[in-house]
């Protein structure tokens, strides 16, 4: 680089400051863009201006500033049709199902199937535009606090899918806290082995190996390990007390198992905000270190930073008309779930464990996906883990509280093949996760592992089916030694050096 040896001062710095800029575009061109594009800068009048040249807002994170303000319509619809993703526009085609379901519902009431079916179907993009203007919305706020958000979102769906089956009365055939309770072990074996075994063989796929922060694999994984624990504990103490003679014969000690699991939810609702503490606010520097080198791993960061934007009135906006449609389809698939469960033979653990959590999570399962594919891995485990913790620490603890104060037994006995699947998959993950590294045998093992799970809790019967026939004793009434030792297997599995 040439510089000016004599002349005037200022002429000099001039010099030196061009030559600066022509090596920083030659370095640029070499090397791709630059990292520190994103961040602010600060214009000559004195106001920042982000990558895009827009000035940013007091509060407003730059990466997150669209330079409109408002509401724009043909923008608003044409940023929300494109998502974050090439996945999530194609999911986003999905859109005229929503109305078709909603209006099946009151045009066709005895349709069943086909309400239960449309309605499941258009879970989908209204699920996914809640995730896509969190996502939004998240982009305008620090790093850490932005994915708790983001992640508080995207569990939008199951908290209202929790709420409306909760207040629903059970009927002959179907119990809808059953269906809850299995949809709160599904919904974290979903993310835990669907999600983060696609995660790990989509990212593998196209690199040998990537690589995760011990800040994110391991917290996360030691969070699962006490989380599940605490789910298993009022399922361990009604199945080792229930028909022993020493205790007393037939006596079920539903009582004693309802005030375990209001403790249970009582702590488990504490632990969360010392979880958010944590993350947010005592080691957020940690973590904000940690995102902020996984974005520069991302080689179309440059590509994502110039995008359109929806300006917060637009992400509230997004937010409120995707939440009003999933409480809508939420209310007519609920209503369908007996009809399932009567005429099609379908048992409550199957559409618990596997067909609701495939749904109420997919905008969480499509956002980690396409991160872990851009080898933001710490982002995605971020996602992964964060909404497998929402559930047990969070969402769990309210549907718990909601059905205590309707005075429903909402209580943590969950079926002991439940239990023990909980127990082992979380202790296969922590395998994985120990190391810090992921492939994409380790990711193809995750899904083998949850499609084994649902072929088994398709035909898993349904309570009132369970009385076998040689010598009427329940089949689901296995002995408490069969969790004992699943929940040791476990912890000595994850603990192990």
């Amino acid at each position: 680089m040439s510089r000016r040896a004599g002349g005037d001062p200022s002429s000099r710095e001039t010099s030196e400051t061009n030559d600066t800029a022509v090596e920083t575009a030659v370095v640029q061109e070499k090397d791709g863009p630059d990292p520190d594009r994103g961040l602010p800068q600060f214009h000559h009048h004195g106001h920042k201006t982000n990558h895009n040249g827009h000035k940013v807002m007091a509060g407003i994170h730059p990466d997150g500033e669209s330079g409109r303000g408002w509401i724009h319509p043909w923008h608003f619809m044409r940023i929300c049709f494109r998502s974050s993703s090439r996945m999530s526009m194609i999911v986003n085609v999905l859109w005229p199902v929503v109305p078709a379901a909603i209006a099946i519902h009151f045009a066709r009431p005895d349709w069943h199937l086909a309400i239960f079916i449309l309605n499941y179907i258009a879970m989908v993009p209204a699920a996914n535009t809640i995730g896509f203007a969190g996502q939004e919305l998240a982009r305008k706020m620090p790093k850490v606090f932005g994915i708790i958000l983001e992640t508080t979102l995207g569990s939008v769906v199951e908290i209202v899918l929790f709420m409306v089956l909760i207040v629903k009365d059970a009927s002959p055939g179907f119990d809808p806290i059953t269906v809850i309770k299995a949809a709160i072990l599904g919904s974290i074996l979903a993310n835990l082995l669907l999600c983060l075994g696609a995660c790990f063989f989509v990212g593998g796929l196209k690199r040998e190996e990537q690589v995760f922060h011990d800040a994110v694999g391991e917290v996360g994984s030691g969070l699962m390990l006490v989380a599940g624990m605490a789910l298993v504990v009022p399922a361990a103490f009604g199945v080792s007390l229930q028909n022993t003679a020493e205790y007393g014969e037939n006596r079920t000690y539903g009582s004693e198992i309802l005030s375990i699991s209001r403790g249970t939810a009582i702590i488990l609702f504490i632990s969360y905000f010392v979880y958010v503490w944590f993350q947010a606010r005592s080691h957020h520097g940690l973590y904000d270190e940690v995102f902020e080198q996984d974005e520069l791993k991302d080689r179309d960061r440059q590509k994502d930073l110039t995008k359109d934007k929806l300006t917060l009135f637009e992400s509230l906006t997004a937010l409120a008309i995707s939440i009003t449609c999933v409480s809508m389809i939420a209310v007519f698939l609920v209503e369908e779930i007996h009809f399932i469960v009567e005429a099609r033979k379908i048992s409550d653990s199957f559409i618990g464990l596997i067909l609701v959590p495939l749904v109420e999570k997919a905008a969480e399962h499509l956002t980690a996906v396409d991160e872990a594919y851009d080898n933001q891995m710490n982002f995605a485990l971020a996602h992964v883990l964060g909404a497998c913790i929402q559930t047990a620490l969070l969402n769990t603890p309210l549907v718990v509280f909601v059905g205590w104060g309707l005075g429903k037994g909402m209580d943590l006995q969950f079926e002991t093949f439940d239990a023990i699947v909980l127990i082992l998959a979380i202790a296969v993950v922590g395998s994985f996760l120990r190391d810090g590294k992921s492939n994409y045998l380790e990711g193809w093992l995750c899904v083998a592992v949850y499609v084994i799970i649902a072929v088994s809790a398709f035909y898993y019967p349904n309570p009132q089916e369970d009385v076998d026939a040689a010598g009427g004793e329940t089949v689901g009434s296995s002995t408490a030694e069969a969790v004992a030792r699943a929940t040791a297997e476990a912890a000595r599995r994850l603990l192990r050096v």
